[in-house]
């Protein structure tokens, strides 16, 4: 037998969950870790050591001999959660075994390459595993699991035939099929972004048919709310839906619409900064108020940090437009969140939930804030901006909480993107296997089940030019400006798109396809990921294949809550199952140049009457099976 370290979880109510395939566990949980050691070490002792996050501490636990057989000795370690979280009802821990063997000291340490453990001989070697204890209430909305996200920016998307309110200082780009023509001189550069292309909440609500037709049952849309530029992330009043978008008549239509077909709407709450254009900052005298900028006896003097007033304020990465939000301030704390708050205000005309933009920007008591506002109203769902495993997340000098039960209930799968893309771009499944066995591990279930899985977003390069290989990085913004792949390079990263698709929506988590993605539209960094949606141009071949692979999420509930475990990632075939105690899917991607045999059986879901025991070369299958 092999050397191993066993979780055993035993819960209060419950069924008793897959505890080798976490290390996040309830409050509730009672975890025993048992160390399995082959007989051939003859091991006298084990201890465990347990380093505590939150006090920065270490304590040392002595195992219990349990079993010795001819082929292993086995030792053990209950916790008591109540002690080692010290007080509190969560906690995040790190841990490693050790023994004797014949009067020498070895250590367990955790393989990087398989994430398995491994005996080294110094202490210094070690890398320890992750264990983290959250609330026994914390949970996630069930009505989001097993769904379909759209994302939108709303400029970009559909005209619509209703038309209006344009602003005099508005730039009207009248060529929907054209090149982004507003950007900086170089990255960072100022730019206005105020060349518009006139997309609207209406022409959203003209689209909702196509949307449904894709499987979508969420809308996740970019910043609506009044502002300068055309993302919006300068907010200039939070309690306005802009007028160039339809205004607040339009919004509560598309909310009324979209629900008729049952499909709801995620707002993009930017809570960290303002616009400096705004009736809380005003610094350009547009609006009627006086604002923080125009004097110290300004009621939202207090929501901004001033070195030196009014000229020196802190900003988003030093953007001067973007002026930092206080976070710990009362006043604005009360204004977003309070009982006729932003989040609650918007979560009654029927908004289902809110992504944090910059969450790891944001206080943890405005978190906590704003979940408690978003459960209050109704249960809403709070997704954060998160580029990281979020689970052991540091953020200016500082270990955020994220998920012990108070800030949010999961994030945006950065780690699964960047996996995705390196396997489809390497062919090495090794990569995947390990960054989504050890994701999912460090997860609580119930955040891994809402996580929102994408490929691109307004923040990254769009897929499809990322998967046709073509070096980028050397080019300027004006010949970004205008550039498409190779007509060669573009074919080959559509197929890469749907087998990219197909994994996203396969694994735990929440499919969100970024608008224009099943279109085809390429787009390199900001701006030109924001290409308007290319309407009656659309690559159909990858929106059949995309409205198949939601339909087959759809169906098969496995896709919504199983469980999650890699079974094969050599010679650059991936294989994974969902699977509970009555049936598995299995789903198998071959980027190799041989066949694969599956040794499965069961029924394709993919296509239908087709052999499931062989998987062609750039080809993928999957499969269901009765248990």
């Amino acid at each position: 037998m092999d050397l191993n370290i066993r979780p055993v979880i035993k819960k209060i109510s419950g069924k008793e969950p897959q505890a080798n395939l976490f290390s996040a566990f309830s409050f509730d949980d009672s975890l025993t870790l048992c160390l399995y050691i082959p007989a051939s070490y003859s091991a006298d002792s084990a201890m465990l050591e347990l380093y505590i996050d939150d006090s920065m501490t270490r304590k040392s636990y002595k195992a219990e001999k349990i079993e010795s057989t001819e082929d292993f000795d086995m030792f053990a370690h209950t916790f008591d959660f109540k002690e080692i979280c010290q007080g509190d009802d969560s906690g995040l821990f790190y841990y490693h075994f050790s023994f004797e063997s014949n009067g020498k000291r070895m250590f367990v340490s955790r393989n990087h390459r398989d994430l398995l453990p491994e005996i080294v001989l110094n202490d210094w070697d070690v890398s320890a595993y992750q264990l983290l204890i959250y609330k026994s209430d914390f949970k996630t909305p069930d009505n989001f699991k097993g769904c379909v996200m759209y994302q939108i920016f709303p400029d970009r998307f559909s005209r619509g035939s209703i038309p209006v309110k344009v602003r005099d200082d508005a730039v009207i780009n009248e060529d929907w099929y054209g090149n982004i023509t507003e950007y900086a001189e170089y990255p960072g550069a100022f730019v206005k972004n105020n060349t518009f292309f006139g997309g609207t909440l209406w022409g959203i609500i003209e689209k909702l048919d196509y949307l449904k037709s894709l499987g979508v049952d969420f809308i996740y849309l970019n910043p609506i709310f009044e502002a300068y530029s055309n993302h919006k992330y300068d907010t200039g009043n939070y309690m306005k839906v802009d007028e160039m978008f339809g205004g607040d008549e339009a919004f509560e239509r598309l909310i009324c619409e979209a629900d008729k077909i049952g499909i709801k709407i995620i707002l993009d709450g930017v809570f960290n900064h303002t616009g400096s254009d705004s009736i809380y900052f005003n610094k350009h005298g547009r609006y009627n108020t006086v604002g923080a900028y125009n004097s110290r006896e300004s009621k939202y003097a207090d929501w901004y940090f001033f070195d030196s007033f009014p000229d020196k304020y802190k900003s988003w990465w030093g953007i001067e437009i973007l002026p930092k939000l206080n976070g710990k301030n009362p006043a604005l704390v009360d204004y977003l969140c309070g009982e006729d708050g932003v989040i609650r205000h918007y979560l009654r005309k029927g908004v289902y939930g809110w992504r944090l933009d910059v969450a790891d920007e944001l206080d943890e008591e405005l978190l906590a804030r704003i979940r408690q506002a978003a459960k209050a109203e109704n249960d809403a769902l709070v997704i954060g901006e998160v580029w990281e495993d979020a689970s052991n997340k540091v953020a200016y000098d500082r270990r955020r909480r994220y998920f012990r039960g108070n800030e949010l209930d999961s994030v945006m799968n950065y780690p699964l993107k960047n996996a995705v893309i390196g396997y489809l771009k390497s062919k090495d499944a090794s990569g995947i296997a390990r960054i989504t066995t050890e994701l999912y591990m460090h997860y609580p279930k119930a955040v891994s089940d809402t996580l929102m899985n994408f490929l691109s977003t307004h923040d990254t390069e769009r897929i499809l030019t990322v998967l046709s290989g073509e070096d980028i990085s050397g080019k300027n913004n004006g010949e970004l400006s205008t550039y498409t792949a190779s007509y060669n390079n573009y074919t080959r990263a559509k197929e890469l798109l749907k087998i990219a698709y197909l994994i996203i929506a396969t694994m735990p988590g929440v499919p969100c396809i970024y608008y224009g993605d099943e279109a085809g539209l390429e787009g390199a960094r900001d701006p030109f990921n924001r290409k308007p949606y290319p309407w009656g141009r659309e690559e159909n071949n990858l929106i059949e294949w995309y409205k198949k692979i939601g339909k087959i999420r759809k169906k098969e509930n496995l896709f919504k809550d199983g469980y999650f475990k890699v079974t094969e990632s050599q010679n650059s075939v991936f294989a994974y199952e969902r699977f509970d105690e009555n049936e598995k899917i299995s789903i198998i991607i071959n980027l190799s140049d041989n066949d694969y045999e599956t040794k499965t059986d069961g029924i394709s879901l993919l296509c239908k009457g087709s052999d499931v025991h062989t998987v062609k070369p750039f080809d993928m299958q999957i499969i269901k099976t009765q248990l």
